[in-house]
Formats: C-alpha cells, sequence, structure tokens
C-alpha cells in the first residue's frame, strides 16, 4: 500500500528505477520536484524528453550522439590508426580530458560479466571486429575498466585481437596521485609495479 497520492508514488516508483538510487533518495527527489516551480519540473521533463528523441548511437563507434555519427568520428584530423576501446559513452569524456588521446574511439556498451549473464555476443564486439576488418588500424587501446568484468573483457579482445596483426595495448593502472602505498592493494601495487618506467 501506498502513502502517497497515485502521481507522487508513481514518480517515486520510476525515480527507484535509476541506477543507484534506492527508495529514500527517490522519495527525496520526488519531493524535490514537487517543490521546483512547474517552469524548471517543465524543463526537466523536456530535457528527459529530448534525450530520448535526439540522442542515438553513432552508427561507428557507439558513442552518443545527436547525428549519424559522433563528433570523433566525424573529425578527419584524429589518427584514424588508433581507436580506444571504452565501456561507456561516459569513458570517453574522462579520456578526452586528459588530452592525450588523439585516435578514434569504440564503445562496448558494458564488459563481459558472466555473474550478470553478460557474453561478448551482448556487447559490441561483433561491431569492434568489423571496423578492423575495413580500416587501416595499427594500435587497440583497451580502455576498460580496472575490476574483474574490465579485465576480462580486455584479456578476450587482446585475444581475438592480436592475431590479425593489430597492437594491442592496455590502459596502465596503478596508484592514484596522493595516494599513499599503505593503503593501496596488493592488486593495485602489482599493476603499479608491473608499469613501472625508468625515469
Amino acid at each position: 500500500m501506498s502513502y502517497y497520492a497515485g502521481p507522487v508514488a508513481g514518480l517515486i516508483e520510476e525515480l527507484s528505477k535509476l541506477p543507484g538510487v534506492g527508495p529514500k533518495t527517490a522519495q527525496r527527489l520526488a519531493f524535490y520536484i514537487l517543490k521546483t516551480s512547474p517552469a524548471d519540473a517543465k524543463k526537466l521533463a523536456r530535457a528527459i524528453d529530448e534525450v530520448k528523441d535526439k540522442i542515438r548511437f553513432c552508427e561507428e563507434c557507439f558513442n552518443v550522439t545527436d547525428q549519424v555519427k559522433c563528433e570523433f568520428c566525424r573529425d578527419a584530423n584524429r589518427e584514424q590508426a588508433a581507436i580506444c576501446v571504452v565501456e561507456e559513452p561516459k569513458d570517453i569524456v574522462a579520456l578526452e580530458k586528459t588530452g592525450e588521446f588523439k585516435g578514434l574511439y569504440h564503445v562496448l556498451q558494458g564488459a563481459i560479466s558472466p555473474i550478470e549473464g553478460i557474453g561478448p555476443d551482448d556487447i559490441r564486439v561483433r561491431e569492434l571486429l568489423k571496423r578492423l576488418g575495413e580500416k587501416e588500424v595499427r594500435e587497440i587501446v583497451i580502455a576498460t575498466n580496472p575490476n574483474i568484468e574490465g579485465e576480462a573483457t580486455a584479456m578476450y579482445l587482446a585475444k581475438l585481437i592480436k592475431p590479425l596483426g593489430i597492437q594491442v595495448t592496455r590502459i596502465a593502472s596503478g596508484l592514484p596521485v596522493g595516494g599513499d602505498l599503505e593503503y593501496a592493494d596488493e592488486v593495485t601495487l602489482g599493476r603499479a609495479l608491473e608499469g613501472r618506467r625508468e625515469m
């Protein structure tokens, strides 16, 4: 039984479906929306409608875009022979902020996770292989997350791509700047040691 009027209960229910939003947070958000001006609430609703109506996935790399191809795939000045493989579109934003990578991207839209029933056919692996068959690619940079799923995905991709004669690299992972050694776990410290370079 709901203690709120139908529309409020419905809003709480819909908000609680968002990732990371539990019932209490959904309730707080719902009451925040109730307190905002009708104009602000309508702006939020319009923004959601507009995203659903206008945003799609790039037909080449599967990044989010409002056109057929995303801004990176349309940019002829980017290094065409290097493709950085990421799990989600938001990962591209993080990499672009570094200013270090000048090539193209490929968004897998997930990672291999047998526990969640996600296999290679459930992410954009086929599409990546198709791109490699159509373009002259010299290097694939695998920038999946440094967790179990990301590592499994990286190893799977490396096994598929290396036989094609394409260089496969993995982003280094290790200690964050400002971190203390005593608080780092063994895997992170091990990676930091593996990825060491001459000074």
